[in-house]
């Protein structure tokens, strides 16, 4: 094989140039941003600089696979370094731009299309022959491909998907007579389930809510087509479909009155890795959330009875649908390590050997790149450990599971969706005018996008 520094370098446009006052700032934060020296446990070898944005118990975990793939090899020494999450995308680009980047780094913003197009990252399938590039986009699950890919090529490895689906507390459906054997196929049959579960109190107040549909990024898909025509290629935003999922979300909001909701909601206190996710407490009978919650309930509140199974479909909707995201590994275009940082990738990720990885992803509790990590010996026990996990890996290989369009102003358009979202579940506009506003704002993007002349712009589905 070629040289993988050359061959990796040869793909991709610069980095956007910066004003010269702009740059200077830059530098200056560079210089003070950056971390000091590391201390070395292997100085012999060629280091690997490695960042990523978990802290905690999560940092823990980055860092016994920093270990393991160390101890794996004698030539690299992979430096892991954690970086804020709410600076890591700011840090990132100052590194770039400065001309002093990571060697790698794991990222879970939407940032891929962006980064891509301003030549920022280096498409990673140049490290694969033919032979291998064929074989990794026909065994990796269709998300991973989604989420890693922009405009043919391969940004990203996905070390962890995250999928969605419903978790219910059996008490309480036993409680309203309901059958733990036999949950929904139906949204529809959901909702009834919903309106059982659902209590309040002597003064009318909600007590506890037996299942409230939210998330219209989560449901767009399950109604039917989502934001992205994937195999077209074009935007779809204020579509029937769409205005379907957004109307079905409100209406279940004011049924329960906007107003009740959020007295309700704001007396909980939500945390994505702690006790205190309020499914826990018992605020909701069912809800809708994402896999890691499995292993934070069995750590925080082991005695709880719950089960999952996949968020159902509306009469005429899509099976094992929703939105996706996850952890994915990228290398900058100015690394001066590429070679260790794909070794260090393919390590973690199980394109080389999907059997040892395998226990990485355990000791996250991630779903893995690709059915080979899922079928290893070590995962299907801790699936048998964790027997709700294996609602999300049936979920895990449907082509219905989307994330956020790729799309350079991904970022710009999920946060119009997230508003677009809000002010319809809020009541301060109809779905009507949510989605209609949305497609304004995204079809002004493009517009102005193409003035300055960026000529390779999705087309925008407009709605009737």
């Amino acid at each position: 094989m070629a040289n993988l520094t050359e061959q990796a370098k040869s793909r991709g446009g610069p980095p956007a140039v910066w004003g010269l006052a702009a740059l200077v700032t830059v530098v200056l934060i560079l210089v003070l941003a950056l971390p000091g020296a590391t201390q070395r446990e292997y100085p012999d070898r060629i280091p690997v600089r490695f960042w990523h944005m978990w802290t905690a118990e999560w940092k823990d975990v980055v860092e016994r696979i920093v270990d393991r793939f160390n101890e794996s090899q004698n030539r690299y020494e992979v430096i892991p370094l954690s970086v804020p999450g709410t600076a890591a995308d700011s840090k990132f680009l100052l590194s770039v731009t400065g001309g002093d980047p990571p060697d790698v780094m794991t990222q879970w913003n939407q940032v891929i299309p962006k980064w891509a197009e301003s030549g920022l990252l280096i498409p990673l399938n140049n490290f694969m022959s033919p032979e291998q590039w064929s074989e990794f986009r026909r065994t990796a699950y269709p998300a991973a491909l989604k989420i890693g890919m922009y405009e043919g090529d391969l940004y990203g490895v996905t070390t962890g998907l995250d999928v969605y689906a419903c978790y219910c507390r059996l008490a309480d459906i036993r409680e309203a007579g309901l059958d733990t054997a036999h949950f929904p196929e139906t949204l529809e049959e959901l909702v009834r389930w919903g309106r059982q579960l659902t209590k309040f109190t002597p003064e009318g107040d909600l007590a506890r809510i037996g299942f409230l549909p939210s998330w219209f990024a989560i449901y767009a898909p399950v109604f039917g087509e989502g934001f992205y025509d994937w195999t077209q290629g074009t935007l779809t935003l204020n579509t029937p479909a769409n205005l379907r999922a957004l109307t079905f979300l409100v209406d279940e909001r004011r049924r329960l009155g906007f107003d009740n909701v959020i007295r309700f909601e704001s007396g909980l206190t939500v945390g994505v890795a702690d006790a205190q996710f309020p499914f826990i407490s018992g605020a909701y009978s069912i809800t809708v959330d994402g896999q890691w919650r499995v292993e934070q309930i069995a750590r925080f509140a082991p005695e709880l009875e719950y089960a999952t199974f996949p968020i159902p479909p509306p009469q005429g909707g899509r099976k094992h649908a929703g939105w996706v995201n996850g952890n994915f590994m990228i290398i900058p275009r100015g690394a001066t390590q590429v070679e260790g940082a794909w070794e260090f990738i393919k390590f973690w990720s199980g394109i080389e050997n999907p059997q040892r990885a395998a226990e990485f992803y355990t000791w996250g509790g991630w779903l893995p790149l690709c059915p080979e990590v899922a079928e290893a010996p070590v995962y299907r026990e801790y699936v048998r450990r964790y027997p709700q996990f294996k609602t999300f890996l049936d979920v895990l290989p449907s082509d219905n599971l989307q994330p956020t369009p790729p799309v350079p102003y991904q970022l710009y358009l999920w946060d119009r969706i997230t508003q677009a979202d809000n002010a319809a579940q809020r009541g301060t506009l109809t779905p009507e005018a949510a989605l209609q506003r949305l497609e304004k704002e995204i079809a002004e993007e493009i517009d102005m996008r193409r003035k300055f002349g960026y000529e390779d712009e999705p087309e925008l589905t407009r709605g009737t």
